[in-house]
């Protein structure tokens, strides 16, 4: 807890979040399905793209903020069966985006 209140304004609306919880009630494993960013992108005439790139940086916050919280597990559901019906091109955009974060 102390990490993630070391990262944020004291006072902002962040922080006084992070000071209400209470490390003994936060769970063990947290499951994010990530969705909704290619609609995200076509709701602002984006290619679908651009929307699973903007999901990167939640996606590195949500990663670094459980570990300042000290959570045990996170699951990332980051590619279901469904995307592999989509074209070609956007499967290889995420799993071209995937590796390289991985890697990062």
């Amino acid at each position: 807890m102390q990490a993630l209140l070391q990262t944020l304004k004291p006072g902002s609306p962040e922080w006084v979040l992070a000071r209400s919880l209470d490390p003994a009630r936060l769970p063990a494993h947290i499951g994010v399905i990530m969705d909704g960013n290619g609609r995200w992108a076509n709701s602002r005439s984006l290619p679908r793209a651009a929307g699973h790139k903007a999901g990167v940086e939640p996606v590195r916050m949500t990663v670094e903020t459980c570990a300042q919280l000290n959570v045990h597990s996170l699951t990332l559901y980051a590619f279901s069966v469904e995307n592999w019906k989509r074209p070609r091109t956007e499967v290889e955009t995420l799993w071209r985006l995937l590796r390289y974060y991985l890697r990062k």
